[in-house]
């Protein structure tokens, strides 16, 4: 259904064709025609000229222009268009920076997000990245065999991940260990040495997981958990610190700390409500369903 509009229901005999569903299909290749201008593009898709999509996409002066003769943005925003020019009342994208280099992929986003925002349209969106999803989406369905393993804004997905395979995806540091109980909490010994405390009360074997935000820099001979950097370089305005077993991202102007150079052993720290008891993954089918994705 797309509000009260049913186009499939086999029980009751209901199958709208797929060309009375306008539904606007950004394709991960684009799909352009290679032989059809921008323009020409446009028009297949909504049977006019549509020059006003043209000009709000940035692409008017490429009208008499051939797929081949564009950048990867441009032709990203020419398939918009050509979404846009079918009048859809859902969109849907597959992928759509899946072809754009790092820098381009960063500035298509953006934009792709202001467009979205200004059309209000019901969108899906089909990524495996992270930085996509919260860039572009109000909720993410992260699925895993086929299955819906949760469904949430990105600081939910971020805050309350509901299994190890969400916390993975979101890039959080998930680690295993043996918690014992103390008091509303738990103390969790780390497997490959050391300790952290969680907010969380368990018993046994568990995964936990903190971001890299959440972890701090200590001296070593202080802390209950030590490890060893491995790299550091500069990400988003701070420093990404890369440990053997554990990733930090730290503020490069943050009071004196410990001496950030490869090969030094460090101390960590993380505030027992940012250390994470997880669910544990859900086991793989042995036979997964024909349709699972």
């Amino acid at each position: 259904m797309l509000g009260s509009e049913v186009w499939l229901d086999i029980a009751q005999g209901i199958r709208l064709p797929p060309e009375r569903r306008r539904v606007g299909y950004l394709p991960q290749d684009y799909g352009l025609f290679p032989h059809l201008t921008v323009a020409a593009n446009v028009r297949f898709a909504g049977k006019r000229e549509r020059p006003d999509l043209l000009e709000r996409l940035g692409i008017a002066h490429l009208a008499r222009a051939r797929p081949g003769q564009l950048s990867g943005g441009e032709r990203q925003r020419v398939a918009l268009a050509r979404a846009l020019a079918r009048e859809p009342r859902v969109l849907l994208l597959d992928e759509p920076f899946g072809a754009l280099d790092a820098i381009t992929r960063r500035a298509v986003r953006d934009e792709l997000a202001d467009e979205l925002a200004r059309l209000a349209l019901p969108t899906l969106l089909v990524t495996h990245a992270f930085e996509d999803a919260t860039a572009l989406a109000d909720r993410i369905g992260v699925i895993d065999n086929g299955l819906l393993v949760q469904l949430a804004p990105a600081v939910e997905l971020l805050r309350s991940p509901a299994n190890v395979m969400v916390a993975a995806l979101t890039g959080a540091n998930v680690v295993e260990g043996i918690a014992t109980s103390a008091g509303s909490g738990s103390t969790v010994v780390l497997r490959g040495g050391g300790e952290l405390e969680s907010a969380t009360a368990a018993d046994g074997p568990v995964t936990i997981a903190v971001h890299r935000w959440e972890l701090t820099l200590a001296p070593a001979r202080s802390s209950t958990l030590t490890d060893t950097i491995v790299s550091v370089r500069p990400e988003q305005g701070g420093l990404l610190i890369r440990l053997a077993r554990f990733a930090v991202q730290t503020d490069p102007h943050a009071k004196r700390g410990p001496t950030i150079v490869e090969g030094a052993t460090v101390g960590l720290r993380a505030a027992p409500g940012d250390v994470r008891i997880l669910s544990p993954q859900a086991p793989s089918p042995a036979d997964p369903p024909p349709d699972a994705g």
